[in-house]
């Protein structure tokens, strides 16, 4: 691709006063680039020095100095993007950094496109595109869990086994090709009994990573938490003790919070995306109503809903019109102000719904450990620990395996109904075609564009 002999520049570090900013530069003029610009105490040229070197020295803008730094020279093809870079450390002030920016661009780059040094890395087979994406999914992790998801992944564990499967559908499918087109010297007779094992054994795999998909959202997302209950039932409180800091203003007078109040926390490693909302009942007041609307908003696509009761009053007319509103969701109840002298049992609520309860107290923040222990359990298929097990994170790569189980399906349906050799192939072709949209073997170039154009400028 012809945009690829330009050379490109970028500022990689964030846009705010800080001690280190960086200036990236890539392409087959970067070294003649910082031979033009900087200036080191020996004056020996940089392209003359070894790859993977860090040198002291000046940003010189013509005869003008505008920073001490130090250069880092990393020469094609090992370095990131496969072609000669360099990185200049400079302190990291907005204008200084700018200002060797645009010096950099002045002496003959041009500023990088979003996520452009990483689309070079993968057009270079530096990285495959689940790798690229992995690069995004480290810079926005939320959590430890989604941090070491996204690093195997840097690492090509999704490469690994989607170029395993890919190895296996590939050979069988020649192997058909070759026997339509050689039918005197090959025999297959009976092949369809061996491919049928092999797909059933490959419909495996990809259905175990289907599996992980549902804990690898939450993990790279989290939860979508929404805290319910009719005013002055402990909501707000509940949320200060989940945020550790006073959040949401906590009073006795009902009715106090009237908007959505939204606030992401971690819980023993797991995200939760909490939303705390008006108090739920019948209301004149205008205000308030378009706050109990937007909570009842919020509930309908919520992956989670906190049903906060208190315990210390009878279940009112506004309790039975949350009840019937959650009947089909992921509901924890917890009893609060189990502190005080409660005149609710748990017998009496179940028979109106029958889902999980957890005796709390948000004024002594009490039963917080079992509140956690039961969402990892209702979420999590499994365990997830630190080792080496993928989770699909990328909803892009969960279409993809859909597509190929599909594919693959249609192979055994061909199978059992005694079609042609030519069925085969089609569908197998398919399901490759499917799975080698993950690691970008099989993408337009519009889509690459597309996927690249949603990172930061400057990685």
């Amino acid at each position: 691709m012809g945009y690829q002999t330009e050379t490109i520049a970028a500022i990689s570090t964030a846009a705010s006063n800080s001690g280190i900013g960086i200036v990236r530069i890539s392409g087959e003029e970067a070294l003649s680039i910082i031979d033009k610009i900087y200036r080191g105490k020996c004056g020996k040229l940089i392209s003359t020095q070894k790859s993977h070197t860090v040198h002291y020295g000046f940003i010189e803008d013509g005869d003008e100095m505008i920073d001490e730094v130090l250069v880092v020279l990393m020469k094609g093809p090992q370095s990131y993007t496969g072609e000669d870079t360099v990185e200049i450390d400079c302190h990291g002030g907005i204008y200084v950094t700018k200002r060797i920016l645009d010096t950099v661009i002045k002496n003959g780059a041009r500023p990088a496109d979003p996520g452009e040094f990483s689309k070079r890395a993968f057009l270079n087979g530096r990285i495959d595109l689940s790798q690229a994406e992995a690069v995004m999914d480290i810079i926005q992790s939320k959590n430890d869990f989604a941090l070491q998801s996204s690093l195997n992944q840097l690492k090509g564990s999704v490469k690994k086994i989607i170029g395993e499967i890919r190895n296996k559908i590939i050979y069988h499918t020649a192997y058909i090709e070759t026997a339509l087109d050689d039918p005197e010297h090959i025999d297959m007779e009976g092949y369809g009994d061996k491919l049928r094992v092999v797909v059933n054994d490959i419909l495996k795999e990809i259905k175990k990573l289907l599996l992980t998909s549902n804990d690898g959202k939450i993990a790279k997302e989290g939860i979508k938490t929404v805290i319910l209950g009719k005013p002055n039932a402990g909501k707000s409180s509940l949320l200060n003790v989940l945020t550790g800091q006073e959040r949401a203003i906590v009073t006795d007078v009902a009715g106090t919070t009237r908007d959505i109040l939204e606030e992401s926390i971690q819980l023993e490693g797991i995200t939760l995306n909490v939303v705390d909302t008006a108090g739920i009942h019948n209301t004149q007041d205008i205000v308030e109503k378009i706050g109990v609307d937007r909570a009842k908003s919020s509930a309908e696509s919520a992956d989670l809903i906190l049903y906060v009761i208190d315990a210390s009053l009878p279940l009112n007319e506004n309790d039975f019109e949350i009840i019937n509103m959650i009947q089909e969701k992921r509901v924890i109840i917890l009893f609060n102000k189990s502190d005080l002298s409660t005149v609710i049992d748990e017998t009496e609520v179940k028979k109106w719904i029958k889902k999980p309860i957890v005796h709390v107290s948000a004024k002594q923040e009490t039963g917080m450990m079992e509140l956690t222990g039961l969402i990892k359990e209702m979420f999590y298929q499994g365990e997830i620990s630190f080792n080496d097990e993928i989770y699909i994170t990328n909803s892009r790569h969960l279409a993809a395996l859909n597509d190929a189980y599909k594919s693959l399906e249609k192979v055994i349906e061909s199978i059992d109904h005694l079609l042609s050799e030519d069925f085969y192939t089609i569908d197998l072709m398919d399901a490759y075609e499917a799975l080698g949209r993950i690691t970008g073997e099989s993408m337009g170039e519009d889509l690459v564009n597309e996927i690249f154009s949603k990172f930061c400028v400057g990685k």
